[in-house]
């Protein structure tokens, strides 16, 4: 059964910045809609369920209520929260709801999702031109996009130089023409466009983008707000103003850590001062990206909402400095690399093919200490596996903690069971400036090795329970520093995944138990404990049920069994 508000109850919801679809037709929305909605045409939503954020509820609105009716059943099938308002425009304006009129081009904005690396791009356009936001390395999904919408790119926006992965900018103006907009402050190599806090961009006759200066992520970090008539404002926020959080200001370094926090709080202050509460707020980090302070499960804000819930606009300013400093922990040792690699101007990728490797070679690789890393899951891996090869699956984020682990350089080769598996990892690290794989095989372990397969035990926490009370064993847990200061097993040796490399001596002889926070981690780090002669139980479970199963978790105020 579909359910319905009235618009009594809906406008509540859309006041404190709820997600709202509005499936009549652009002649319709355009005489007028309520402020924020989003236009995707009834006929045209069964293919473009993919663009609505995946965990909001959707409020979806029509003339009367039966599209919206048609229109929720059909989010619904999808598995979407979908709620019609009934009665539709006409209840709403009969109940004096505001609406935005205008005889514009109705502009969509696109969000482009790298979930592997927790960052999103943007495509904002008007039916005839468009722009886009901090555009990742592979730039074929946003030419897709341009393309399944008949629109020409003019202009590309980078919001600062990235830390947390390659751009794809500069390569994305080259092969279409547009013009490439940086921070006239950021020292770059390449031609460009360079742009100012405070200026204005014209994107075709209608759209207008403004910068603001949102110095705090980085010194020179760029917003850019969207102006057009007939159109909601909304803000393109990346490394500054995010989904409950903010960007991180200690990626440039410990010296300039202190200024750029305090900086970053005058930028949310700016913008929430600035902006009307109405504005969309559009960041690119902060769905799982290293570069946010901290992780939001919401999908979608806007600055009225973030007045309310953000803690940089919530809290005083030393407040909030205390806090985000407090609670910032290690992030990828690949960042370390990526400024210069974006300052310099980084070309398209090469998707090719690599060529492939036999068995043979394959132990030439291993033995040479180079990185064969296995991309299956980590219950296959552990149940066999070429001795030496590293399990990185690609159910995790495998791009992040591989960038994070290798040493810088090193030569890498791939396995998977499929060539898709291949093409999807090389896309993956492509984006994060691992451009060049020495060989990749495809298949099952055993046409991987003419010797025989290797193998580890994977386990519970209930299991670990029950082993304790036969036997001594060393419980190695690689969780972060700051999930291991929340609560952890009592006994347990902490070796943050990221430090284990350099930290094996660290870990005692024995059997060793390792476990993390669900069993993605604890993968990692038993593959490279079995390469480096340790005897070793993956704990592939939820680190929340180890109390239940009757381990002894030390927290921060006491002792629980």
């Amino acid at each position: 059964m579909i359910r319905e508000v009235d618009v009594q109850e809906f406008a509540a919801a859309q006041r404190r910045g709820a997600l709202v679809v509005d499936v009549r037709e652009p002649s319709e929305y355009v005489d007028g809609h309520v402020p924020g909605a989003q236009l995707v045409p009834l006929g045209s939503l069964a293919a473009r369920v993919d663009e609505l954020p995946r965990d909001d509820r959707v409020y979806v609105i029509c003339a009367s209520g039966n599209r919206s009716r048609t229109a929720a059943a059909t989010l619904a099938a999808a598995g979407r929260d979908a709620i019609s308002v009934s009665g539709g425009t006409r209840a709403w304006v009969a109940s004096g709801g505001p609406v935005v009129r205008g005889q514009h081009d109705v502009v969509e904005i696109v969000a482009i999702d790298t979930p592997s690396l927790g960052d999103r791009s943007y495509l904002v356009h008007d039916g005839a031109v468009a722009f886009v936001v901090d555009p990742q390395r592979d730039i074929d999904r946003i030419l897709a996009s341009l393309e399944n919408r008949g629109v020409r790119l003019t202009d590309v926006f980078e919001t600062h130089i990235h830390n947390d992965y390659v751009t794809g900018g500069l390569a994305l103006a080259k092969a279409t023409g547009a013009r490439y907009h940086l921070n006239a402050a950021d020292q770059v190599s390449f031609d460009h466009h360079p742009i100012a806090p405070e200026q204005v961009v014209a994107v075709g006759d209608s759209i207008r983008v403004r910068a603001l200066a949102t110095p705090g992520h980085t010194f020179t970090h760029l917003a850019y707000v969207l102006q057009a008539p007939g159109q909601a404002p909304a803000v393109f926020t990346g490394g500054s103003l995010l989904f409950g959080s903010t960007g991180r200001p200690d990626l440039l370094g410990p010296a300039n850590t202190g200024e750029l926090v305090h900086a970053q709080y005058a930028s949310a202050q700016r913008l929430a001062a600035e902006l009307p509460d109405e504005t969309r707020v559009y960041p690119t980090h902060g769905f799982g990206s290293f570069c946010a302070a901290t992780q939001s499960a919401a999908e979608s804000s806007t600055i009225g909402g973030e007045k309310r819930a953000n803690p940089v606009l919530t809290r005083a300013e030393q407040d909030y400095v205390e806090e985000l400093l407090a609670g910032l922990d290690g992030y990828p040792a690949y960042y370390a690399h990526m400024g210069a690699l974006n300052a310099a101007g980084p070309e398209a990728p090469d998707l090719a093919a690599p060529r492939r490797a036999q068995a043979a070679e394959l132990a030439r690789r291993i033995q040479a200490g180079e990185w064969v890393v296995d991309l299956r899951h980590r219950t296959a891996f552990a149940a066999g596996h070429v001795g030496g090869t590293l399990n990185f699956g690609l159910d995790g984020n495998f791009a992040t903690y591989l960038g994070w682990l290798i040493p810088w350089g090193t030569p890498l080769t791939l396995l998977g069971e499929t060539v898709d598996d291949v093409a999807g990892a090389q896309r993956e690290l492509v984006r994060i400036g691992i451009d060049r794989l020495q060989a990749v095989a495809t298949g099952s372990p055993a046409d991987w090795t003419d010797g025989e397969l290797q193998s580890y035990p994977t386990a519970s926490f209930a299991d670990l329970a029950q082993v304790r009370h036969h036997r001594r064993v060393v419980v190695l847990d690689v969780r972060r520093n700051n999930e291991w200061a929340q609560g952890h097993l009592l006994g347990a040796v902490h070796v943050p995944l990221h430090e284990l490399l350099n930290r094996l001596s660290d870990v005692p002889p024995g059997e060793v138990w390792v476990h993390c926070q669900s069993g993605y981690r604890a993968a990692i780090a038993a593959s490279l404990l079995a390469a480096a002669g340790h005897r070793v139980v993956a704990i592939n479970d939820d680190y929340h049920t180890a109390a239940t199963a009757g381990l002894d978790i030390a927290t921060p105020h006491a002792e629980t069994r």
